[in-house]
């Protein structure tokens, strides 16, 4: 029977991909949206039974054409961009196409794996899932914490199947590169090294002093590890954390960001210090646009993956985003 990955052609959903390929699944189908074509290298070296467009899918399902024909659905898809302020499109995009994928997959009895995201728990200070730590800042936020919603008012009455929602926190990691200005600090802290040999991050706001705003930075090795994990568990329903358990300020992620590329380079690696102090690390003004917007803190609570057997360990920002460079020096 078929797995089915949507947003296969993403950040999250191709490194998917690529895992069941190397656990030998094969039979796959890979949902997307392909408007923006570029997409498609991220799939390029995998292996799969057939593509579908994300608005057929949905419609084939209605339409009762995939009828036991699917063992599982990993749900990735999603418009992930937390400036995007049109309602009525993430609302329809995230939270109506998952709403969905949730009663076919009730109805067939199929397990659900879907991407919430850490952007429910806004400006909050305590990121454990419990709807009194929760509040998103912004539309997209909003649309995933509408579906969790959903989930917890259908695990009341009881579900038919596994439904897991993981709450995504800063994912960093291969084949991102299309998110653009919405990929991960270290991909761009990359670029920018690379282009003119500096790094440039925030300065101090919000009480932190430059480059100290701190998140939980999380492989996405780690994030495919887990939806694996829960694929391998169906008896684990719930809304988990997904995150590394720390938090580390950006200026972790510029320096081991930096290292690596130095050690490429055959140079030593350099300090925070020594990094400011060479011109290297430079901060700018915060921006206004962000002023209200922005979480300056995050660290995932992972308590209830644990509980639900999880217990690998996850990678560190100096661990992870090492050999994060590695990869886009060998592309």
């Amino acid at each position: 029977m078929t797995i089915v990955v949507t947003g296969a052609a993403g950040f999250i959903g191709s490194n998917i991909v690529k895992a069941l390929n190397a656990r030998g699944e094969t039979d796959i189908l890979a949902v997307d949206n392909l408007t923006r074509g570029d997409k498609f290298v991220n799939l390029v070296d995998c292996e799969i039974s057939d593509y579908l467009d994300k608005q057929d899918f949905i419609n084939l399902i209605g339409s009762g054409d995939f009828d036991g024909e699917i063992r599982a659905i990993l749900h990735q898809g999603a418009c992930s961009d937390t400036m995007n302020h049109d309602g009525k499109y993430m609302l329809e995009n995230n939270y109506q196409y998952t709403l969905e994928l949730f009663e076919f997959c009730q109805a067939e009895e199929i397990p659900l794996l879907y991407a919430s995201s850490a952007a429910t728990y806004g400006k909050g200070t305590v990121f454990k899932e419990d709807r009194q730590y929760e509040g998103p800042l912004n539309v997209y936020g909003y649309s995933k914490f509408l579906f969790d919603q959903v989930l917890r008012r259908r695990m009341a009455e009881g579900l038919t199947a596994q439904v897991a929602g993981f709450r995504y926190f800063n994912v960093y990691g291969p084949q991102e590169q299309h998110k653009g200005r919405m990929a991960s600090v270290a991909f761009h802290n990359f670029n920018q090294y690379r282009d003119t040999g500096k790094v440039k991050l925030f300065g101090g706001y919000d009480g932190y002093a430059d480059g100290t705003q701190s998140r939980d930075f999380v492989s996405v090795e780690d994030v495919v590890k887990v939806n694996l994990y829960f694929l391998d568990h169906p008896e684990q329903s719930g809304i988990f954390n997904l995150g590394s358990g720390r938090a580390q300020p950006f200026n972790d992620v510029a320096v081991a960001t930096v290292n690596a590329c130095r050690r490429h380079e055959g140079k030593p690696a350099l300090t925070l210090s020594e990094l400011v102090q060479q011109g290297i690390l430079e901060y700018i003004d915060f921006p206004d646009a962000l002023k209200g917007k922005y979480q300056s803190f995050t660290q995932a609570d992972i308590g209830k993956l644990r509980e639900a057997g999880y217990q690998d360990a996850m990678l560190t920002v100096e661990q992870g985003v090492d050999r994060y460079v590695d990869w886009l020096i060998s592309r």
